[in-house]
């Protein structure tokens, strides 16, 4: 039987036979090189195993021999091996040639790398995802070869203030490397290692590192295609595309926390993700429900199939109809063409209808019918087309007060919450504001090419008690606006510090808006004029505003002046008014 290989290069039984054939060949060329040093005195190559930070099952000592140290990891190619063994295994391999206190072994993800395996890192390292435009990353990546860092690189460390061995991040990594792995001329990952001792690099064989690179790369691609082979069992013959990204998203897909709550919703993503029963998922705005809806879909049967997205909200009722079932040439004024609509593109994958709370009344039964047959017809066509596509909905509005309304029909709400899932405010949800906090540091970081940012005791208490009406969605953006304000007056590429008042007045103001204190009675007396000013309050909302407009617009203050139709110097005057930048 002929497996294609998941890149779609053709016969992967006939890749693996000529992989297992190199394979052999670098296992018995280092096993020949080992038994050659065994006879032949020659210098330590090795490491100490005073290493901190790689603490190996088997240590090499500094009499252990490169041949010797590379032999197991160029035997595990031709082995049977999970997957995380076998990158377990090849960190292992690299910590015993490198005195590092961390490594870790990325995996390409488009313009991401999703970390497979990592030692003496943080938890919390492991499980981000990192942009390949990361200075020191992209570095590594533009080399041919093994790249070893100066002590006193410029660049910010994508680990810094994330080893293990220093968890306070009070000690500046001082040695990195990073090697690129390629298969084909393809880059595919990379490994990267770092030491807090400036010096740790310096006596380095780099042959070692080259060594390494190339078993590396052979090893991912070994696990490729021995992973291709067992999905085509499963699946009789079909190509497995893109495997690590769907191990990736089945893992959370992208949905961050460790709260009771997140651990409730990952529970049912799990139970519903695999059948193709209808999802209705409810929840405030800025939740994440897209983020649910796309990690319900990676763990379905259809998640080599596209997800196609459609907001119900920004349909008007002329062209409601044509987007989700499509038309025919000249079925009205404009219709110069035949056109399907989201249920054939979406045929045999899944179709997330957002804010569905919002669509029209005279879409809702057809729609209903779609579900119920599985049937469509295009506007102006007496064609029925069947489709296969599994339905997933979301809205922010209570439908049931809907129904009762008579704004929602009760038939369809029953259809689409054949199992309908909750997904929790982020004030209900103790703890993640933090965790999702540094996340937003990380990326504004990257998209400004600061240095590393961390958040004070008292930034962290106070993101933890606001109530948060906007959800993740305005935790991003305050987060955005304090690391404008705190990088202001700070060196570029040197540490940023968040604290309370980087945070802003804003942070309490918005809440007090969407979320104000029960009305006083009407027999209370006035309050009187205790609290801001209308100047205080008119300020506090041009701030919001301003920074909002900044964050929107990655920062750039020219796109934020014409967001908020104003000439760019009067912006900038306001700014300097407001506090928001500086005099220089």
């Amino acid at each position: 039987m002929s497996v294609k290989d998941p890149r779609g290069r053709g016969d992967a039984g006939g890749k693996i036979c000529e992989g297992s054939r190199g394979i052999e060949h670098a296992a018995s060329l280092v096993q020949s090189q080992s038994q050659q040093r065994a006879l032949t005195p020659t210098a330590d190559v090795g490491v100490s195993t005073t290493t901190r930070g790689c603490e190996l099952d088997n240590v090499v000592t500094s009499s252990t021999t490169l041949p010797d140290a590379l032999l197991p990891l160029a035997m595990d190619l031709s082995a049977s091996l999970a997957r995380d063994d076998r990158y377990r295994r090849l960190l292992d391999a690299l910590c015993a040639v490198v005195p590092c206190d961390a490594a870790c072994l990325l995996a390409v993800d488009g313009q991401t790398l999703v970390p497979v395996a990592a030692r003496g890192l943080t938890s919390a390292a492991s499980s981000r995802r990192y942009s390949l435009e990361e200075p020191r990353f992209s570095a590594i990546a533009r080399a041919e070869v093994a790249t070893v860092f100066p002590a006193d690189s410029r660049l910010p460390d994508p680990f810094e203030g994330l080893i293990a061995a220093d968890p306070t991040g009070g000690s500046r990594i001082h040695a990195c490397l990073g090697c690129p792995l390629r298969i084909d001329g393809e880059l595919v990952g990379l490994l990267a290692a770092d030491a807090l001792a400036p010096g740790a690099f310096d006596d380095l064989d780099r042959s070692a590192l080259s060594w390494i690179s190339a078993l590396a790369a052979a090893a991912m691609r070994t696990g490729r295609l021995i992973e291709a082979l067992e999905a085509s069992a499963r699946k009789s013959g079909l190509v497995a595309a893109d495997l690590m990204r769907a191990e990736t998203i089945a893992r959370g897909g992208g949905i961050l926390g460790q709260s009771p709550a997140i651990d409730r919703l990952r529970s049912e993503i799990a139970i519903a993700g695999p059948s193709d029963v209808t999802v209705l998922i409810s929840g405030e705005t800025g939740t994440g429900k897209e983020l649910v809806a796309r990690a319900i879909h990676a763990q379905s049967g259809r998640r080599s199939a596209p997800i196609l997205y459609l907001n119900c909200a920004a349909l008007p009722d002329s062209v409601a109809e044509s987007e989700l079932f499509g038309h025919v040439r000249g079925a009205f004024t404009g219709a110069e063409s035949a056109r399907a609509g989201k249920f054939e593109v979406a045929d045999g994958g899944t179709l997330f209808l957002d804010e569905i709370g919002e669509l029209s009344q005279t879409v809702q039964p057809k729609l209903l019918r779609a579900i119920q047959e599985g049937e469509i017809q295009r506007v102006g066509s007496d064609r029925v087309h069947s489709v296969d596509v599994r339905l997933i909905a979301a809205t922010n509005r209570d439908l049931v007060k809907e129904i009762a309304a008579g704004r929602f029909r009760a038939d369809l709400f029953h259809r689409l919450a054949a199992y309908p899932i909750e997904v929790s405010p982020l004030r209900d949800r103790p703890g993640d504001a933090s965790l999702l906090a540094s996340v937003c540091c990380d990326r504004a970081r990257v998209q400004l090419g600061l240095g590393r940012i961390s958040l004070a005791p008292d930034a962290l208490v106070a993101l933890e008690a606001h109530r948060w009406p906007g959800n993740v969605r305005e935790l991003e953006n305050v987060i955005f606006r304090a690391v404008l304000r705190a990088a202001a007056g700070v060196e570029r590429g040197s540490a940023v510090i968040l604290d309370r008042g980087a945070l802003g007045p804003e942070l309490d103001v918005i809440g007090e808006l969407v979320m104000p204190a029960a009305p006083e009675s009407a027999s209370d007396p006035p309050s009187g004029i205790a609290g801001p000013s209308l100047r205080e309050q008119v300020d506090d909302f041009q701030r919001v505003r301003i920074l909002d407009a900044v964050a929107a617009s990655g920062g750039n203050w020219a796109a934020a002046a014409r967001a908020l139709s104003m000439h760019r110097s009067n912006l900038h005057h306001l700014a300097k008014r407001l506090g928001l930048i500086s005099d220089g």
